[in-house]
């Protein structure tokens, strides 16, 4: 894919990340876990991801990781509608690569406020 965004997102539990924190990577959620592949969004499809899949969630991250060091352990496919979203095959993800971090939470209609870092 040509044009590939700087930054792709990765949305994690606070639980599910403290343990990684340890180790020095991420496995992922449960749905990474079961897909055999780590999801990530797009700043233009962080919104909807988190409407869809986090609803009424607090204790919420986004981890911003570059798109460049995953080389091709990094594809794009196709999903919701179509659009081609992130996926990173091949591992854990090493939060070495993390870019920087952010807490956020989901309200009960799907509403978030997302960094003005996301772009």
């Amino acid at each position: 894919m040509s044009d590939l965004p700087r930054l792709i997102y990765k949305i994690a539990t606070g639980a599910s990340l403290a343990p990684a924190r340890l180790a020095g990577h991420y496995a992922g959620m449960p749905i990474d876990l079961a897909d055999g592949y780590m999801h990530f969004s797009t700043a233009a499809q962080l919104p909807e991801t988190l409407r869809l899949h986090f609803k009424d969630q607090a204790d919420l991250v986004l981890l911003a990781v570059p798109t460049a060091p995953l080389g091709d352990s990094l594809v794009w496919e196709p999903s919701r509608g179509g659009q081609l979203f992130p996926h990173l095959y091949g591992g854990p993800l090493d939060l070495g690569l993390v870019e920087w971090e952010a807490e956020t939470s989901v309200d009960a209609e799907g509403h978030c406020d997302l960094p003005e870092t996301v772009r």
